[in-house]
């Protein structure tokens, strides 16, 4: 009952919105000083844990998860507002590992906690940022900056949220395979599940959970009979029960002698199974015999709520998920109060790619990679020969000018900083 559900999603931060390029023009200030905004930051894509699902089968239909792009900045000194933050969704016990290393980059444990794996680009600078006493009027603003991209790998251990017990040929396999999308085994012999089969049951598009047929229990399973200390350990791991009962008596059994008996043997085997939340289950009310079963069933459980239901023709099975959702979240409430997860769950941020650059050196072609520098190009206006002037000064700052000196660069030779390629010049660089 230790399945992996695993997906593997790309995720992209938002771009930055553009600075904004603008002076201030008015009827009695004809030379009006710089007043271009900034561009606002792009959203971050974030793993939030939350309640009410249990697997990742929703990134089957959607992995790429991309944050909005933040705003460009306008004139009279108006920034860009800030993208939103796109928050993904994902059950308690993710693990986020990098697809290539398969090292585990973050454990995500509490209801609550977050994860950001790509943030969003920082907008770029408007063109009043860039006035200085010598610079007047700069008609220059930086470009939005790149968000972050990656793939990243993701896992959760399937322990079942809900067990099926019951009376081998009892219908657990068929009522799993109607309510998700397992496709159990299912004959019609004793022990026809030897081992426990998982489906994700949807609620809706946001509400899910596992649910599991555990292997049939007879009597005297607690001594080790048949199959049972295994189904015994499988369902100490559920959070609750559905008790399936055989009310068409198709092997001969009486129903209600089933259900007692199947108690007893938890009971003996561990009490505190015996206090795990049941839901009763009338199962093959299909069927001739059923009818005739089900008001003296009934009237056994008096008011105690069951479930009559059809796992062969669906009757009654939409009440019977809906209430074991119901209960499921209740129980679930009670779990993370015992946990204590009031206490605010720290943000676990995927530290940034190395800021370092590296120098790869061939015949009269220098070219230079990292992701410092990479964003200073990405965030330069190539077309407007001030910015070039500013992205000169980035890359001296970061020593990359130095860095080509001492390698031997000569006038004329070609640097190349990711897409981009410049000619080399001791008092500028020029790009092609």
């Amino acid at each position: 009952m230790l399945n992996t559900d695993t997906a593997k999603i790309y995720a992209k931060g938002g771009t930055g919105g553009n600075g904004c390029i603008s002076f201030r023009r008015e009827k009695f200030v004809p030379r009006g000083g710089p007043n271009g905004g900034d561009g606002g930051q792009g959203g971050s894509v974030i793993l939030e844990v939350v309640e009410g699902i249990s697997t990742l089968i929703d990134f089957r239909y959607n992995p790429h998860q991309v944050a909005d792009n933040g705003q460009h900045g306008m004139g009279k000194l108006m920034h860009g507002a800030d993208a939103e933050d796109r928050i993904v969704k994902v059950p308690t016990g993710t693990i986020v590992r990098s697809p290539d290393t398969e090292e585990v980059i973050v454990d995500l444990q509490k209801v609550g906690q977050r994860a950001v794996i790509a943030r969003g680009g920082i907008g770029g600078k408007g063109n009043a940022r860039f006035k200085s006493s010598t610079f007047q009027t700069p008609r220059v603003a930086e470009k939005g900056e790149p968000g972050e991209e990656r793939y990243i790998a993701l896992e959760v251990k399937l322990i079942a949220d809900v067990g099926l017990v019951g009376y081998p040929n009892g219908g657990k396999s068929t009522l799993l395979a109607r309510t998700s999308a397992a496709k159990p085994k299912i004959a019609d012999y004793p022990f026809t599940t030897l081992a426990p089969n998982l489906g994700v049951v949807r609620v809706d598009s946001e509400r899910n959970f596992v649910l599991a047929d555990i292997p049939g229990l007879i009597e005297g399973a607690h001594e080790g009979a048949g199959l049972g200390h295994d189904f015994l350990r499988h369902v100490e791991r559920t959070k609750m029960l559905l008790h399936v009962i055989d009310t068409g008596s198709v092997d001969g059994r009486d129903p209600i002698t089933d259900y007692e008996q199947i108690n007893t043997e938890l009971e003996r085997y561990n009490p505190r199974l015996t206090r795990l939340p049941q839901l009763v289950v009338l199962n093959k009310i299909d069927l001739p015999d059923a009818q005739a079963n089900l008001h003296r069933v009934k009237a056994y459980f008096g008011k105690r709520r069951v479930f009559p239901i059809s796992g062969v023709t669906g009757q009654g099975i939409d009440n019977l998920i809906r209430a074991t959702y119901s209960l499921l979240q209740r129980i679930n409430t009670r779990i993370r109060e015992r946990q204590d997860t009031a206490q605010s769950q720290p943000t676990f941020h995927i530290p940034k790619s190395d800021e370092r650059f590296e120098l790869i050196t061939e015949k009269n072609r220098f070219i230079v990679r990292g992701e410092g520098p990479r964003r200073a190009v990405l965030m330069t206006d190539m077309e407007n020969d001030q910015a070039l002037v500013l992205l000169h000064r980035k890359l001296k700052k970061m020593g990359i000018l130095n860095a080509l000196i001492k390698a031997g660069i000569t006038e004329g030779d070609t640097v190349q900083v990711d897409a981009f390629e410049f000619t080399y010049s001791a008092d500028e660089i020029n790009t092609n």
